[in-house]
């Protein structure tokens, strides 16, 4: 069964698995201790942060492992935020981080700090010029993401970072996605990353904090990992995260090229084999394994359950799941559509064998799930009304869009229909449908039960 879900974790590299098992017989000790299994464990331990700093581009001693990803991330943000507190509370990210990121933002305008949100374009990019309108005077800290864990799109860290430097601001990158590709190029100034999504075991984060950054942890500290991250290090486990990341940055330019193939075969066919879709991220400047597309007229979790039961592991940005009513914040950021969204992230070693498989498979699956909402081609009519207005309160998505798309051949070229919805994804989807269908969105109102979202015919 091909999983392509390595955005979300990354199968357990041979190697990963090798060192685990190694370093189990030999690095159970604590390698705080002068005796001779401390030593040794010591030794094991040392090793894995010079291959952990070599592999991100740093000193040793400004590296520390974490017990996750998404811990790295919070004690950065918190840690970078109380060094610099003296300069002010305001902290800025863009609209598109990981929830780890926003989570730590949110935290800190909780507490009485301030934040401001970067906007992003169409393709999921922040840009610099941006970026250097957000900083001022009392910022303290700016954050980006290194690439979008959702779409793909590389971010321009190192132009970001030279903006940051010249105000004086440290940056904090989030590599979880991109480090196992490569180094994160530009003057960062904290960076995290997170093992499983290289293929490492799970329960490993890296923080590196530069020489010169000021950072004040926010929690009891010990001894242990520079006082960053008290308590016991799982040391098989980093082990094996340091030898697993050596092992794919070795494979990862010659893995990179061949999944870019795979990548690009499925943006092309995708949007030749599947009607009504839209590709999102940046076509060119992304990661060369991820690819995510949202589909017209589709339940998302329906959509993945019959991927599953195809034999496709995917996963979803999409907000028609059982787990929350609301759009991706990424897709909403860059006001793409979010209904029937699928990522696709190719694990190494994927062939092209599996990569045509799931093309053959996602024409009829998709158009399955479209027949089980009564989706078809509307009927032929002719206009009823100049004007038309549709009461959707109670339908989920895809449904206020479908409705619109049935709707829209009753009025004339330059009618309108108003659709009434409830759904906060209306908001999201019903602008990017204008877009993708070629007619006007006009706007939106408010109405006692719900929100009115108007539409001009123009096609």
């Amino acid at each position: 069964m091909p999983y392509f879900d390595t955005a979300s974790a990354a199968p357990l590299h041979p190697v990963a698995r090798q060192a685990l098992q190694a370093s189990l017989e030999e690095g159970w000790a604590d390698p705080a201790r002068l005796y001779r299994e401390g030593r040794r464990a010591r030794l094991l331990l040392d090793a894995a942060r010079e291959a952990a700093a070599e592999a991100v581009g740093c000193r040793p001693d400004e590296l520390v492992f974490t017990p996750s990803g998404t811990h790295a991330v919070h004690t950065g943000v918190a840690g970078a935020l109380a060094g610099r507190r003296r300069v002010g509370g305001h902290l800025v990210v863009s609209a598109v981080e990981h929830s780890s990121v926003l989570h730590a933002a949110d935290a800190h305008e909780a507490a009485g700090g301030t934040v401001a949100q970067v906007p992003v374009d169409r393709a999921g990019a922040v840009s610099a010029s941006e970026y250097a309108s957000a900083l001022d005077a009392s910022t303290a800290l700016a954050c980006l993401q290194s690439a979008n864990h959702e779409v793909g799109t590389v971010q321009p860290v190192a132009e970001v970072a030279e903006v940051c430097a010249a105000a004086g601001v440290p940056l904090l990158v989030d590599a979880a996605q991109s480090l196992g590709w490569g180094p994160v190029e530009g003057g960062w100034s904290v960076l995290t990353a997170s093992a499983h999504k290289w293929g490492g075991p799970p329960g490993v984060g890296l923080l590196a904090v530069r020489k010169g950054v000021r950072f004040s942890p926010q929690f009891p500290s010990d001894e242990r990992e520079s006082g960053r991250s008290p308590g016991f290090v799982n040391l098989p486990a980093v082990v094996a995260a340091a030898a697993s990341l050596r092992a794919v940055r070795a494979e990862a330019e010659a893995e990179a090229a061949r999944l870019r193939t795979l990548v690009d075969r499925i943006r092309r066919r995708v949007a030749r084999l599947v009607p009504d879709v839209e590709v999102v991220g940046d076509p060119e400047r992304r990661l060369p394994h991820l690819v995510t597309f949202s589909c017209l007229y589709v339940d998302g979790e329906t959509l993945l359950h019959e991927l599953d039961r195809a034999g496709y592991s995917v996963s979803s940005g999409s907000s028609c799941t059982s787990s929350t009513l609301t759009p991706s914040h990424v897709l909403r950021a860059m006001g793409v559509l979010s209904e029937g969204n699928v990522r696709v992230s190719l694990p190494p070693g994927t062939t092209a064998q599996e990569v045509n498989g799931f093309l053959e498979v996602l024409p009829g699956v998709v158009a399955g799930v479209r027949a089980t909402l009564g989706v078809g081609a509307p009927p032929a009519a002719a206009p009823v009304s100049d004007a038309l207005e549709i009461d959707a309160l109670g339908l989920r998505c895809p449904q206020p869009v479908i409705e619109l798309a049935r709707a829209i051949g009753t009025v004339p070229v330059g009618g309108t229909v108003t659709v009434l919805s409830d759904d906060e994804v209306a908001r999201l989807d019903i602008p990017a449908w204008c877009t993708m269908r070629g007619h006007t969105y006009v706007g939106e109102a408010p109405r006692p039960a719900g929100v009115a979202y108007t539409v001009r015919r123009r096609v």
